[in-house]
């Protein structure tokens, strides 16, 4: 068995965040659409909102929300305690469950992926149409039900990939209500 601290998943995904970035900022810098520095940083900053998605994301998934003697518990991984896989295929089954504290599970579910929803079409200029958006959003949740599998204490849930999915929704409605015009868009 091991454990894995917030600190090292925020160590590590920071690294791979450098790296995936340097390589497209080395990329890009090749590339024949070359775009002036200032450009570049500004578009850099603005790719920080999905970093820090990513981060509050993997803090809420990843680890319990309550505290263990003052400090964030951690992700314990244990390859004899993962069988039998902790799965709910069953879609809509859990989500009146009052007793079991859903509807605080169900309303987090949402909120959590509203941002991915309004951020990542701001940063992903390919991300152009409603449903290339919900399609993103929908591999980002299913990537996070799927690596939950490996964490016995985790389980990997339909409701949370549809609630995630939704929370998305909401979030690219929100973004089409409150996007600059592509006039005011062009004037800048």
């Amino acid at each position: 068995m091991f454990e894995i601290s917030f600190f090292q998943a925020f160590i590590f995904i920071t690294i791979l965040w450098i790296i995936t970035r340097s390589f497209f900022w080395i990329k890009n810098k090749k590339s024949k659409e070359k775009l002036s520095a200032k450009k570049m940083i500004a578009r850099e900053f603005k790719l920080l909102l999905v970093y820090l998605c990513i981060i509050v994301i993997a803090r809420i998934v990843y680890f319990p929300l309550h505290h263990i003697n003052g400090h964030i518990g951690t992700l314990k991984f244990n390859r004899v305690k993962i069988i039998p896989l902790r799965v709910n295929l069953i879609p809509f089954i859990h989500l009146y469950d009052i007793y079991a504290g859903r509807y605080m599970n169900i309303i987090g579910n949402i909120c959590m992926f509203i941002p991915v929803g309004i951020v990542w079409p701001v940063c992903f200029k390919e991300l152009n149409k409603l449903w290339k958006i919900l399609l993103a959003g929908f591999g980002f949740s299913l990537f996070i039900e799927i690596s939950q599998l490996f964490f016995y204490e985790r389980c990997t849930d339909v409701d949370d990939l549809l609630m995630n999915t939704f929370g998305v929704f909401i979030g690219i409605l929100l973004y089409y209500i409150f996007r600059p015009s592509p006039k005011q868009e062009s004037n800048n």
